[in-house]
């Protein structure tokens, strides 16, 4: 899709922030890439699979969130790696899934063929299961620092997963929830936002920080979920198979009410635009270096994939 406007106020095109912070990228890549999750040799196949589609590339956006909000509050991003590979591994669980003949039927991802079609529906299945087990795994044997905020991390990340987040929002998406402006958001809180804001929030639990100092990032997070959404939903529309690196127009094929649909493209496209200026906003509010967390928001409000 052509880039949406960018709003009166924001900083976004004028160079100073218009990059995505790739820095934080290198990090999750390398961090990812040396994982492992077993030596035995009868699960080979299996690894072989969790890695095929963990390791497919992209921007990697919940985990630079998760290392770019630690940076905002004067953390080593490097020392929130556990948890931010965790949400990833999480995320593409999530994909695995999502693909699936009896989800979205899609048989492109990332540019690739989908994990059933490369390795079986059965070894997909399992694979997203795994990435899932050993997410969990991961924050709880690695994670450094309190051991009760470590905990509160692992219960942020696992409510954003359950049935009051991701996979809550996607069964209210199977069974046609979101009909109107009030459900669509929730379905898309829960199925999209959820997982995003737990990507920021896991790192303010881990810090400690107040609920008060909190708050501007909470409500950043929760705009930029929102704000995904509506660019995704976008992109559906306007973009190419090759741009989004999976097939276009998947939505309206299987009668998804996408705030497109709902409102037209040029009404999304200002609720795009509103969203990005309530998440830059808040980010104002922080009071920390918020540069990579305003790249972030500026990335996806103008991304083509």
């Amino acid at each position: 899709m052509p880039a949406p406007p960018v709003p009166s106020g924001s900083d976004a095109g004028d160079g100073s922030r218009s990059v995505y912070p790739d820095d934080l990228r290198d990090l999750v890549e390398g961090y990812l890439a040396e994982l492992s999750y077993s030596d035995r040799p009868e699960t080979t196949g299996l690894e072989e699979a969790m890695r095929y589609s963990l390791l497919a590339g992209g921007k990697r956006v919940r985990p630079v969130l998760c290392l770019a909000t630690a940076r905002a509050l004067g953390i080593d991003p490097a020392t929130v790696l556990p948890t931010a590979a965790a949400i990833e591994l999480i995320h593409t669980y999530s994909l695995i899934h999502d693909d699936l003949p009896a989800m979205d039927d899609d048989d492109l991802r990332r540019g690739r063929p989908t994990s059933h079609v490369a390795h079986g529906e059965d070894v997909a299945i399992l694979a997203g299961d795994a990435l899932f087990a050993e997410a969990i795994r991961l924050v709880a044997e690695r994670q450094t620092g309190d051991p009760a905020r470590v905990l509160s991390a692992i219960c942020e990340i696992a409510g954003a997963t359950g049935v009051d987040g991701m996979v809550g929002g996607q069964y209210v998406d199977v069974v046609g929830g979101g009909t109107d402006a009030e459900s669509l958001r929730l379905l898309h809180s829960l199925k999209t936002g959820r997982l995003i804001f737990a990507s920021v929030c896991s790192v303010l639990v881990l810090s400690g920080l107040s609920l008060d100092e909190q708050d501007p990032y909470r409500r950043f997070a929760t705009e930029l979920g929102l704000l995904f959404q509506i660019v995704d939903d976008i992109l559906d529309v306007t973009g190419s198979d090759e741009e989004l690196g999976k097939p276009s127009g998947s939505d309206e094929r299987h009668g998804k009410v996408t705030y497109v649909s709902l409102f037209g493209l040029e009404r999304a496209r200002e609720l795009a635009v509103g969203s990005h200026e309530a998440a830059v906003a808040a980010l104002r509010e922080t009071g920390g270096d918020a540069s990579a967390l305003l790249q972030i928001s500026d990335f996806i409000f103008t991304r083509q994939s």
